[in-house]
């Protein structure tokens, strides 16, 4: 039979098919819905009272722009980090795993260096198209190659060192500020700068989607303030006020982030979350009422902090009773992206969405803390109950009658107790031991920690290998 004319009405039929489909996938592809923006906002030893959206803040209190993002938000009355300081939470919300799973247990730890070999956050993201700044402390890592630059980030403002960086000596050559990976010159408030940035980077990448990762080191020491803004506060502390000054200059650079997403028509599609990195230090008079003690410790005022996630496209505004934690972040700005986890080294987090969104009643937690023998605390939360460990003093508490751990149960309930420390137990034998070489947990140096005496000859191989570069570090 001959072929078909390609006048003849079949092909033309079939022709017009195609390029109708062709046309409706190219249509399909264009209308796909874009990614959210992911804007994940850290401060620095906030206190959990020292924010206006606590609704037993002291008077003395000034935060008005993230009262105003409170309003617009999902305000988490039970979100955690999984440290008691910077680094090692900083160590979990970037890689979305237990960051004693790296051997990570305390800040000096974590502040030496996460391995490189370890995927984070922006890592995660690249393959949906995500352009990704780091801004202000990192604290994964002190020198030039442990930068966010040499890690997924495509840009970087900001310091490696330690915790602590001075607001106005901003060009020491031993904690220089960095762009990408060159030291730069700078002259002001530090905390603006942080803010300028932020504001900036949207104003350039408002047309794809885009992660901002914000890690501001206010209201961290040295407690340093523009007189200015001091002047505004007057508590009868002068501690107080500095501090009070520094978490204003925050929340003025807050709010003009925020408004810029707005400006350019970003804001309803934005993911956001705000939290601290750990509760406020008492030593500096910060305030976490009503939560018992503060930095440094695993009781509630050192571990539970101020938690915000916001996507008004989404997420109706309110509150949630929810137990959430840092390590959930990542899981659910991957499941808004449309992207999942990684299949080798799972996240310890669960995607928060389905709760938010009312899809799924929030289930019991179980929650771990553990800055290793070295420090001695610990902790687990299972449902409302949760024990703490201070060396070898254990206090047992019911969150859901008891949430500044007033009341220790520990003496009348040993049967809890016993229940509680064998789950942490079971979760610590997962962890890998301290890069320190000290013990997982105060206590258990004798049993899961303990090793057989080694002879001469492997002492000295062991030695000769610690000399050598470790990437766990």
């Amino acid at each position: 039979m001959p072929s078909a004319s390609i006048k003849s009405p079949f092909f033309l039929i079939v022709l017009a098919a195609l390029l109708l489909g062709s046309g409706t996938a190219r249509s399909r592809a264009a209308s796909a819905p874009r990614p959210p923006n992911i804007v994940l906002i850290v401060a620095d030893d906030l206190g959990y009272g020292d924010v206006l959206f606590n609704p037993q803040h002291p008077k003395e209190v000034t935060t008005p722009n993230l009262d105003r993002l409170a309003k617009e938000s999902v305000i988490c009355r039970q979100g955690y980090v999984t440290g008691h300081v910077c680094s090692p939470t900083r160590t979990g919300l970037m890689t979305g795993r237990y960051q004693q799973r790296l051997g990570l247990y305390t800040a000096g730890e974590a502040g030496s260096g996460v391995a490189m070999k370890e995927q984070i956050f922006p890592q995660f993201l690249k393959p949906a198209g995500y352009t990704s700044i780091q801004i202000g402390k990192w604290h994964l890592g002190p020198t030039p190659e442990w930068s966010p630059a040499l890690r997924g980030f495509d840009e970087v403002f900001g310091f490696l060192g330690r915790g602590a960086h001075d607001y106005y000596k901003l060009n020491d050559p031993d904690d220089p500020i960095y762009r990408g990976t060159t030291p730069v010159k700078l002259d002001g408030y530090l905390t603006d700068f942080w803010g300028e940035e932020a504001v900036a980077f949207i104003g350039r990448q408002k047309r794809n989607p885009f992660f901002l990762y914000l890690a501001f080191n206010a209201v961290h020491a040295p407690l340093q303030a523009p007189p200015e803004e001091i002047a505004k506060f007057n508590t009868g502390n002068k501690d107080r006020n500095t501090l009070l000054a520094m978490g204003k200059r925050m929340d003025d650079a807050i709010g003009n982030v925020v408004a810029k997403l707005k400006s350019e028509g970003v804001w309803e599609n934005t993911l956001l979350f705000f939290i601290s990195d750990n509760g406020g230090p008492l030593a500096q008079s910060a305030n976490n009422a009503p939560l018992r003690a503060g930095k440094h410790t695993d009781y509630e005022g050192g571990i539970r902090v101020p938690f915000l996630i916001c996507w008004p496209a989404k997420l109706k505004a309110g509150e949630s009773q929810a137990v959430v934690n840092s390590l959930d972040i990542l899981p659910t700005a991957l499941a808004a992206a449309g992207l999942t986890g990684p299949a080798v080294k799972p996240l310890d987090g669960t995607n928060l969405l389905p709760i938010l969104l009312g899809e799924k009643t929030p289930p019991p937690r179980n929650l771990f803390w553990s800055s290793g023998s070295e420090e001695g605390w610990w902790a687990v939360r299972s449902g409302d109950w949760k024990l703490v460990g201070e060396k070898a003093k254990l206090g047992l508490f019911d969150l859901s009658k008891d949430l500044s751990e007033k009341n220790d149960l520990a003496k009348s309930m040993p049967e809890k107790v016993a229940e509680l420390t064998k789950l942490h137990d079971a979760w610590l034998a997962e962890m890998a031991n301290p890069v320190k070489g000290e013990g997982k947990r105060f206590g258990l140096e004798a049993t899961a920690d303990s090793k057989p005496k080694k002879s001469k000859a492997d002492r000295k191989k062991k030695k000769e290998k610690a000399a050598e570069p470790n990437d766990s570090l």
